[in-house]
């Protein structure tokens, strides 16, 4: 059993080493999915996989005289050489104790895992449900971001009626159900159940769930196109607190590396040669975990007790791992006011060309007067209204943070500036601040910085009217898209 524990722990951090040092930050998330679950599937069965070679050595007779102490015994049985016999020792209590604390502890994780699956199972049967794409949306009266658990997504029912859901988080957790990321999630967790003593699962649970958000968020920002909107919604969602470990969360892991993931791009040319290296790293680990060196049968070692040779196959063994800010419900707008006269059309299918999507096959095409209950209820996600920003000054820190000229493009009340512009102000004097990234083919020799930044004054903010929900739809037409394809 140490043996065992021992080779697979050891393949469990080669293998996860490997991941973070080459695979991580580079962008072939769904290749990097299945080399974390295989890993796992490997480590444990490595053990069991065994490569003999034979070595040809010589034999070396061991010669024991009367007076030699008998090293082994023969099938439990005393070998009388004239001077003793080797008598069998107390009980050893040690093991029992050792393997009655494991299934104790073992026990207690099972039932938890079963108990949390029951949980959401039960809260998904006790709420309200409505089918969606590919999924059901269980309304939750608990105030909580959305997440995932098999087909269900939970969300809060309040948002859902007031369209405060983003169609970006849709689109999130979508994936999360169309990838069944949350099989990933049960496997890890019933290998975290069966050997919790052991904290590599830890970190392969964070490496397996930071995946699941690269894939979801890379879905996002192609089928939206909107890497900063999206980006700033999920700092602003950042600081919600989620302990349902069985479930796949927006804001799981809301670090630097997923931001920087949304902008960042892998040659297939490096992709490949990443994934064809791994082939001999592989083959390597197998060899140095499976490779066991046997001696040739025509030269077992020879064992002689005072003339007799004993033969090896009749001895015993040796002894020797914000805040959510609050909506602004300033002048909400009404529903049938905000969408007169706009039309939704919805596309059987959807192509991408140089710039847009180009929908195809028309399911449905209508004004919002036109229509039906029915018809709206089933497209509430995409009814929604906008609200107005919320007051809300950077800190201290944060603004002078915003001074450095390398890393920041600066605008004040829709007016560019040098950075140094911010020591006029104070944190106080700031009513608002908007910020996105940059990607590298979007920066330009005036502004080269990885990230440009909006700041408005008190004045301004009012003056605008940035605090008010806007009255009316800006375009003429909604286009919706059942499914999505690239050229």
């Amino acid at each position: 059993m140490e043996v065992y524990l021992l080779k697979s722990t050891a393949s469990l951090i080669v293998l996860l080493g490997i991941y973070h040092l080459f695979l991580e930050k580079e962008k072939m998330h769904t290749f990097n999915r299945f080399y974390l679950l295989f890993s796992l599937l490997l480590s444990f069965t490595i053990p069991f996989i065994t490569i003999e070679i034979a070595v040809e050595s010589l034999p070396k007779p061991l010669l024991l005289s009367q007076s030699d102490p008998i090293p082994v015994l023969a099938q439990d049985k005393s070998i009388d050489v004239g001077v003793a016999t080797v008598q069998k020792s107390g009980k050893n209590y040690i093991p029992i104790i050792l393997w009655s604390l494991y299934a104790l502890t073992t026990l207690f994780l099972v039932i938890r895992f079963g108990k949390n699956i029951y949980d959401l199972i039960l809260k998904a049967k006790k709420n309200r449900k409505i089918v969606f794409n590919c999924s059901t949306l269980v309304l939750s009266k608990e105030e909580q971001l959305p997440h995932t658990f098999l087909q269900y997504i939970f969300i809060n029912e309040d948002d859902f009626n007031s369209q405060n859901i983003q169609q970006e988080l849709y689109t999130h957790e979508l994936t999360h159900v169309r990838q069944k990321h949350t099989y990933d999630v049960l496997f890890i967790e019933i290998l975290k159940t069966l050997f919790w003593f052991n904290p590599i699962l830890v970190f392969y649970k964070k490496a397996i769930q930071l995946n699941h958000e690269f894939l979801a968020d890379e879905n996002v920002v192609e089928s939206h196109k909107n890497v900063s909107f999206y980006q700033n919604l999920l700092v602003e969602k950042a600081s919600w607190n989620s302990n349902l470990y069985l479930a796949s969360n927006l804001n799981f892991s809301v670090t630097k590396k997923r931001l920087i993931m949304m902008t960042k791009t892998t040659s297939k040319s490096r992709a490949f040669l990443k994934k064809i290296a791994l082939v001999p790293v592989l083959a390597g680990l197998v060899f140095a975990s499976c490779i066991e060196k046997t001696a040739a049968k025509d030269k077992e070692p020879e064992v002689w007790i005072n003339g007799e040779r004993v033969k090896e196959s009749e001895m015993n063994q040796p002894i020797s791992n914000w805040k959510k800010e609050q909506p602004n419900e300033n002048n909400q707008t009404n529903e049938a006011a905000y969408f007169a006269g706009v039309r939704f059309i919805i596309y059987k299918t959807g192509t991408w060309t140089k710039d847009r999507v180009q929908g195809k096959d028309i399911i449905l095409d209508k004004t919002y007067e036109e229509l039906t209950a029915e018809e709206k209820d089933r497209f509430k996600p995409y009814l929604r209204i906008p609200k107005g920003h919320v007051k809300k000054s950077p800190t201290a820190a944060e603004l002078e943070d915003y001074k450095d000229s390398k890393k920041y493009a600066i605008w004040i009340d829709d007016v560019n500036v040098k950075n140094t512009e911010l020591n006029k102000y104070s944190p106080s004097d700031i009513a608002y601040v908007l910020g996105s990234s940059v990607m590298k083919n979007a920066r330009t020799q005036k502004h080269p910085q990885p990230f440009q930044f909006h700041f408005y004054t008190h004045n301004y903010f009012d003056k605008k009217q940035m605090g008010k929900a806007p009255e009316k739809y800006p375009l003429d037409k909604v286009e919706i898209f059942d499914k999505i394809i690239k050229n």
